[in-house]
C-alpha cells in the first residue's frame, strides 16, 4: 500500500499549542500561486513514479478547509491526471468546525473526497479559548451534522488531552458528547508542548497550568476506558475506531510503507532505488513557489535504520507485527535478531509474542519509548 499526502498550509488563525508550517496572512493570489505549485510538483513526480498507485490521499494542513472549494477541487483534479489513485482509495480531507459550509462538503463529495476528519480537540469551550480555537463545541456539533447532511458517512474526530483548563470532568464531558455523534473514528492526542508555540511562551511565564505527568496519564487512561467501552477499538496508541473504521492512510505510516508529499514542508519516503528514500521539501514559502523540487533534506535509509522504523512504528499499533511479513522483508528472523533482548521484555510483561505475531501489552503500550530502548 502507498500513500498521497498533500500540505495545505493556511489557516485562519494559529492554534497556541501549533508548531507546524502554516500562514494565516496569506491572500488568495498567493493561495493561486501554491495550488500552481503542487501541480508543478506533481508533474514532476508522476514522471518518477509511473509505476506505482496509490490506494489513500490525506489533504492535511494547516487548514485545507480555510481556502476556497475551488482549489481544492483544481488540486484533486490534477492528483488524479498526474498519478494512478485507485478505484476505491481513502481520500481524506482535514477540516475544522468554523470553516465548513454545504457548498464546500458537497464539493468536496464531488471531488471524491470520501472521509472527513475534523479537529474539534475538546467540547469545552473554556479549553478551547485556552488553546487558540477558532470554534465553539455548538459549532463543532453542527459541523458534524453538516458533513452527515452532505453524505459523509466516514468522519473522524480529532481530540486532545492533557491541556489547560482541562479536567477530568470535563474531558468525560467532550467524549460523551463526541460518542452521542458517533463518528467512525476518534483520535486522542495528548499535548505536547512545543518551544516556539504562543502556549510554550505562556506556559514558561505562568499564565496557564497543564496537568502534571500523573494527571496526564490519568487522562490518557480514561479515553481509552471510555472509549473501547463505547464500542470504539483502540488500534493504535491514540486512535480508536469502529470496526472497519481505521484510518488507512495512517495505518500505512505505521506499517514503515511507502508515501509520497507533496506541498511545503512535506515528506515523502519511497524506494526508487535498492534502499529507501526519505527527502522533505524547503520551508520557505517562496523558496517552494519558485521551486515546487526544493528539498531540505534527503537521507538513504540503509538497512538497520530501516529494521529500527519498522519496529518503531508497527508497534505502535495494538495488533504489533508478523513475524513472517518481517522476515519476509528484512531476509532474517526478528526472533533470532533479538533474541537475547526479547526475553527481559516479555518477563516484564510488556510485549506478547502469539503463533506468528509479536505486540505489545496495554501496559507496554504506554511503556513504548522504554521497550524502543532496551529493545533496539
Amino acid at each position: 500500500m502507498s500513500g498521497l499526502y498533500i500540505h495545505i498550509p493556511f489557516c485562519k488563525r494559529k492554534c497556541n499549542y501549533c508548531d507546524f508550517i502554516s500562514f494565516t496572512d496569506k491572500a488568495d493570489c498567493f493561495i493561486a500561486s501554491y495550488c500552481d505549485a503542487l501541480k508543478k510538483e506533481m508533474s514532476f513526480y508522476s514522471q518518477k513514479l509511473q509505476s506505482y498507485s496509490f490506494d489513500t490521499v490525506f489533504i492535511g494542513g494547516g487548514t485545507p478547509s480555510v481556502i476556497d472549494e475551488k482549489f481544492i477541487s483544481d488540486i484533486l483534479f490534477s492528483l488524479k491526471q498526474n498519478f494512478n489513485i485507485t478505484t476505491n482509495a481513502e481520500i481524506t480531507i482535514e477540516a475544522n468546525p468554523g470553516t465548513l459550509s454545504e457548498e464546500k462538503l458537497l464539493s468536496y463529495r464531488k471531488t471524491g473526497i470520501n472521509r472527513l476528519s475534523l479537529g474539534v480537540q475538546s467540547m469545552d469551550d473554556k479549553v478551547l479559548k485556552a488553546i487558540g480555537r477558532i470554534h465553539n463545541a455548538v459549532e463543532a456539533i453542527k459541523s458534524f451534522n453538516l458533513a452527515r447532511k452532505c453524505g459523509f458517512d466516514n468522519i473522524n474526530i480529532d481530540l486532545m488531552y492533557a491541556l489547560p483548563m482541562q479536567t477530568d470532568e470535563s474531558l468525560l464531558d467532550t467524549l460523551n458528547k463526541v460518542i452521542t455523534l458517533a463518528p467512525e473514528h476518534i483520535s486522542a492526542y495528548s499535548l505536547i508542548l512545543e518551544e516556539r508555540t504562543k502556549l510554550f511562551d505562556m506556559y514558561e511565564q505562568g499564565k496557564i497550568v497543564l496537568p502534571n505527568d500523573d494527571e496526564a496519564y490519568s487522562l490518557h487512561r480514561k479515553c481509552i476506558e471510555y472509549l473501547t467501552q463505547n464500542g470504539y477499538s483502540r488500534y493504535e496508541i491514540s486512535n480508536y475506531a469502529k470496526s472497519g473504521r481505521e484510518c488507512k492512510h495512517n495505518l500505512n505510516y505505521w506499517q514503515n510503507g511507502e508515501y509520497l508529499g507533496l506541498g511545503i514542508a512535506a515528506h515523502s519516503a519511497i524506494r526508487i532505488s535498492e534502499n529507501l528514500e526519505r527527502w522533505s521539501n524547503t520551508s520557505i514559502f517562496d523558496d517552494y513557489i519558485q521551486n515546487p523540487q526544493a528539498e531540505e533534506t534527503h537521507d538513504i535509509i540503509l538497512h538497520d535504520e530501516e529494521i529500527f522504523e519498522f519496529v518503531m512504528l508497527s508497534l505502535r499499533k495494538t495488533e504489533g507485527f508478523s513475524l513472517s511479513s518481517f522476515k519476509e522483508r528484512f531476509n532474517e528472523s526478528f526472533m533470532e535478531r533479538y533474541s537475547d533482548k526479547l526475553k527481559k521484555l516479555i518477563d516484564k510483561g510488556w510485549i506478547i509474542v502469539s503463533d506468528d505475531w509479536l505486540r505489545l501489552t496495554d501496559g507496554g503500550l504506554d511503556m513504548q519509548n522504554e521497550v524502543l530502548t532496551e529493545l533496539l
